[in-house]
This record gives C-alpha cells, sequence and structure tokens, in this order.
C-alpha cells in the first residue's frame, strides 16, 4: 500500500503494548474495508497530529464519536456500558458501529457480541467474568496474544508493531469462523425450536442433525436428554444441564450403574442392545442406531 495516497485509510490506535480489544477493533475494521474493497494502513501512534488526521481511530484519542469513527473509552466517563453492566472498550465500540454490517444480519452480529465482544471488552475493563483459585488460571485469548509480545531480549517499537499485526490476522481469521459459526446457529434456532415444538413428549428431544442446541434448549424447561446423530454414523443422547452457562450439573444423570461401562457391559446392563458407551460423569451415552438411543434415554428418564 502506497502511504501517501490520500484513497488510503489509516487505520490508527496507539503504539506500545496491545491487548484483545484494540486487536479485535482493528481486526473488524480491517474485515469491513476489504468487503468494501478500500485500501487502508494499520498506524500505531500516540502522536496526536496524525490521531487528528486518522480516518478510523480507535483505543486511542480520548474520544468516542462513531459518526467521526472515533473508538476510544479511557477519557473520563468512559464510553458507556451495556445493559449487562459490561462498560465498553475498543472492540465493543467498533461493533457497535460495524457488527451488523459485517455480519450482514443484526441477529447473527449480536451472538457475536455476547460471545465475542462482550467478553473481551470485560478483560480490558478489568471485569472478571470467572472466579478460580490456586495456581492454575484460565488461559484467554490474552493469553494467546501475549506470547506474541515481544520479550525483554527483543523489546522494539518494530517488534511491537509486527507482534500486533501478527495477532490482528489471527483475530480477523477467529472472526471469519466465528461469523459462520453464528450464521449456522441462527439458522439452527429456527430448526431447533420447530423440532421442539412438535415433540409430544418433550423430556426427550431428538434432532435430526448435530444443530448446536445447547443454548437454545436451555429455555426450555421440560428436556431431560437430547439425542442426535454423530459424525462417525452413531447416536448420542447427552444430559441437559441445569445452567449451561454456569456448570456442569445434569437435570438428569444417566443411572449410576452405567458409569464408564463399554459394549457388551452396558448393553448387559442396561438391555439395549447396540449400546457402545456411557460416560462415567454419566452425561453422555451412544448407541449405534437412533432406537437404541432412545431406549438409552427412555430408561434414564424413568429410572
Amino acid at each position: 500500500m502506497e502511504k501517501n495516497n490520500e484513497s488510503v485509510k489509516k487505520l490508527v490506535t496507539h503504539n506500545g503494548s496491545f491487548h484483545a480489544d484494540d486487536v479485535f477493533a482493528c481486526a473488524t475494521l480491517s474485515l469491513i474495508l476489504e468487503a468494501r474493497g478500500e485500501e487502508f494502513e494499520i498506524i500505531r501512534t500516540r502522536d496526536e497530529a496524525v490521531i487528528d488526521v486518522g480516518d478510523y481511530v480507535f483505543d486511542v484519542g480520548l474520544i468516542y464519536d462513531p459518526e467521526k469513527n472515533r473508538f476510544d473509552h479511557h477519557q473520563p466517563g468512559g464510553a458507556g456500558k451495556r445493559e449487562n453492566g459490561i462498560e465498553y472498550a475498543a472492540f465493543g465500540l467498533v461493533w457497535k458501529k460495524f457488527g451488523a454490517e459485517l455480519c450482514s444480519e443484526n441477529d447473527v452480529a449480536e451472538l457475536i457480541e455476547e460471545k465475542l465482544v462482550s467478553p473481551i471488552d470485560a478483560g480490558d475493563n478489568a471485569i472478571s467474568l470467572v472466579e478460580f483459585t490456586g495456581p492454575v488460571k484460565p488461559y484467554f485469548i490474552q493469553s494467546a496474544f501475549n506470547a506474541f509480545y515481544p520479550s525483554w531480549k527483543n523489546l522494539t517499537m518494530e517488534n511491537l508493531y509486527s507482534g500486533f499485526i501478527e495477532c490482528v490476522n489471527i483475530a480477523k481469521m477467529i472472526l471469519k469462523k466465528e461469523i459462520n459459526q453464528a450464521q449456522d446457529i441462527s439458522e439452527a434456532i429456527d430448526a431447533v425450536v420447530g423440532i421442539y415444538n412438535e415433540t409430544s413428549d418433550k423430556q426427550i428431544i431428538i434432532l435430526d442433525k448435530k444443530y448446536p442446541y445447547e443454548n437454545i434448549m436451555q429455555s426450555f424447561p421440560e428436556p431431560l436428554f437430547v439425542i442426535y446423530p454423530r459424525a462417525d454414523g452413531y447416536w448420542a443422547v447427552k444430559a441437559e444441564r441445569k445452567d449451561f452457562s454456569k456448570n456442569f450439573e445434569n437435570k438428569k444423570d444417566f443411572p449410576v450403574s452405567w458409569a464408564g461401562l463399554r459394549d457388551e457391559e452396558l448393553q448387559k446392563e442396561s438391555g439395549v442392545e447396540d449400546a457402545m458407551f456411557c460416560h462415567r460423569a454419566l452425561f453422555m451415552a451412544v448407541a449405534k442406531s437412533k432406537e437404541g438411543a432412545v431406549k438409552l434415554a427412555r430408561i434414564a428418564v424413568e429410572s
């Protein structure tokens, strides 16, 4: 790209360290401009003269003005917060304006907002979404980006820039994949709700495909087990959790006597002739046929 060409859009953010919110903000803007067929350059600086002439300025500049494509949240008072209480960071502010355009659908953009954007904004605003004890900590996307941060042995502004760009390219790939998955989820919602509505005994829901059903099914009180076909041709039976977003506790477990059993042992214990496996944590079982899976689920419901 020609740096002095006025047609080249300037994406400006701060230099120095980088975090998930400015990385994903940059990735979002990059994908938008690529989709529009516009050329751009990414500038990392704190030079106010450069910031002032940026076409898109994010995570720097102390201004939030979406009409002027200014997306900072470090100014006194911040840049607002969501209904869930999570304050906006650069990624959220950029997504708020451009998410629907990038996804082509509001529903898909909202799924990405909930799954990816809000958690990243929370982390950048020092809002913890998980509780943990002991020396082992969760490995977040920011942890992965930290691996691209130059060490003290080669800490230069050039290496910081190249590390940032590497992370932006990764974030672009993640966004593309998440958007594709969210589009599939949006389509799956209609299919799963339709199957649920047509099922008479709603304690056992039989899906014709392996839809991403988990979050959808949480809105229904009756289901205890969900049956679906696996990629290997077998059929899985999975217990519904009491709260999919918070813990692994099932509404109802499979019989304790099935825990960890396979093939003939499980077939003998359950009475289902094509039963193959029951997880020792009692949240999943597998049969060779749909009929066998239904039998396993029915026994579990009635046990």
